[in-house]
């Protein structure tokens, strides 16, 4: 069964979960800012996807944080993902043991 990671107020997460759900692809939500981001969690998703890609710097919460916070390697990145969930980027969309679609524009799902 597909994971979709969510925050649920997020209009994007809503659209990809109504594409799924129109092409009748059985899902299961996973809402980080409720449900939380682990360490174990985190590392499972950047296995699969790059740390780069995975934060979200067009988000209210990159915006806010400092020069310093922003200016992240390896090791504060992940810190900074634990700390600020809502860093990353939304909704993921886990296909299997190896791939995790990040992002959702519409059309994205027509292969699945």
């Amino acid at each position: 069964m597909l994971t979709l990671y969510i925050i649920s107020n997020c209009d994007t997460c809503r659209k990809a979960a109504k594409a799924l759900d129109e092409k009748g692809i059985p899902f299961k939500t996973y809402d980080l800012r409720k449900d939380g981001l682990s360490a174990p969690l985190l590392e499972h998703i950047l296995h699969r996807v790059p740390l780069v890609k995975a934060i979200n710097k067009q988000s209210k919460t990159w915006r806010e944080l400092s020069d310093e916070e922003k200016d992240f390697d390896a090791n504060s990145g992940r810190e900074l993902l634990l700390k600020h969930p809502t860093l990353l980027k939304r909704p993921l969309l886990e296909v299997d043991d190896e791939t995790i679609l990040v992002g959702y524009k519409d059309g994205d799902y027509d292969k699945l």
